[in-house]
């Protein structure tokens, strides 16, 4: 599954660890991504979407039928 959230497009963020004398690692934050299904009425049937906790909540706020209709409008796959 990507690291890739579809609603809100976030990726994970790069960097550095850094020990107490200051040596440097690279690290990843990785987000929170949860495999979803949703009934779309508009559809008639159920999709799927992976997505941070962010876009669930920006779901449950705007309502999945206005969400998918501008993840159409982007050209977005479920």
């Amino acid at each position: 599954m990507a690291q890739r959230c579809q609603v809100t497009g976030a990726v994970p963020g790069f960097g550095h660890s850094i020990s107490h004398s200051h040596r440097r690692t690279k690290r990843r934050w990785d987000l929170n991504i949860q495999k979803k299904r949703y009934y779309v009425p508009s559809l008639g049937r159920t999709i799927t979407l992976n997505l941070s906790t962010k876009g669930i909540k920006t779901i449950d706020a705007r309502g999945i039928e206005a969400v998918v209709a501008e993840l159409k409008a982007k050209g977005e796959k479920f």
